[in-house]
């Protein structure tokens, strides 16, 4: 028998012992044991879509039983097969896993899968609802204490934050996760990094004057950073703006660049500084 059919025989036989008779409790039992057995075929059997409806039904009867952490665990290998074929059915899966785990108090388990639904939608380019679940999960993570999954999550929701040209809101992140690394020897290394983002940020914004203000604030914050080439990188970025330099601005990049290559996020944020820039110089080269 190959293993798709011996899943349908595990779930018949499932299906069975829920509607005949029995006492309540044992049915359940029996009928958990014989979805576990059927799903686990179909999962052999790369049957995506009938383990993870087999897996919701897996989960059901452990509600039944008022087993929340089974359940919410079967809800989980569901949305594991679902990933296969569909990114909803997986997201409403792993969302009725997390109402289970917080129901009895895992909030790091939840804050996990709330990070996983999260990956879910960026994969599908869903920006908006990928923030709003990478949030959640730093805000699940930061409740347990566990920094630096908090951390990971913020980054997140600052880098789209970006991308959407709500600057103000990356900013603000990635300046308190610099705050908060500096009381932390093992984060430390990390704040000229953090820093770099929000001071990128702040050039989108290509208000010269609030640059040249969040790097004075930068150097109060951490004495070392004007020593680093980050540092380097921002002022003399903001002195290429102010001086409406173009040429300066693309040395001063490449520079940068052949030490320590960006990342595509800092050089699409970078490129639309660029733009901007151009666009004054034609602006200014239109009235002369």
């Amino acid at each position: 028998m190959d293993l798709a059919a011996k899943g349908n025989d595990f779930e018949k036989k499932a299906e069975k012992k829920l509607n005949g008779w029995g006492i309540f409790g044992s049915k359940y039992e029996d009928a958990a044991d014989l979805f576990d057995k059927a799903a686990n075929n179909f999962k052999l059997a790369k049957s995506w879509e009938k383990a993870g409806s087999t897996y919701v039904k897996l989960g059901q009867c452990h509600l039944k039983l008022d087993s929340k952490h089974e359940a919410a665990s079967a809800y989980v290998d569901a949305a594991h097969c679902y990933k296969k074929t569909s990114t909803t059915e997986a997201i409403s899966c792993l969302s009725q896993a997390v109402d289970m785990l917080c129901d009895i108090g895992r909030i790091s388990m939840a804050a996990r899968y709330f990070k996983e639904i999260a990956e879910l939608y960026e994969s599908d380019a869903n920006i908006e609802k990928s923030m709003e679940y990478y949030d959640k999960a730093a805000d699940f993570f930061q409740n347990e204490d566990v920094t630096t999954s908090a951390n990971q999550c913020k980054q997140k929701v600052a880098e789209f934050a970006a991308q959407l040209e709500k600057y103000q809101t990356s900013i603000d992140i990635y300046e308190e996760i610099a705050r908060q690394s500096l009381k932390n020897n093992l984060l430390k290394y990390g704040v000229k990094g953090h820093l770099l983002n929000a001071g990128i940020c702040h050039l989108c914004k290509g208000d010269v004057v609030a640059i040249t203000n969040a790097l004075e604030r930068y150097q109060e914050m951490d004495p070392t950073f004007s020593g680093t080439r980050e540092y380097k990188l921002l002022a003399d970025i903001a002195a290429a703006i102010d001086e409406e330099d173009i040429a300066k601005f693309t040395d001063v990049v490449k520079e940068f660049d052949s030490m320590t290559p960006l990342d595509s996020w800092k050089t699409t944020l970078l490129l639309r500084v660029k733009e901007k820039l151009k666009a004054k110089e034609l602006e200014e080269d239109d009235l002369t």
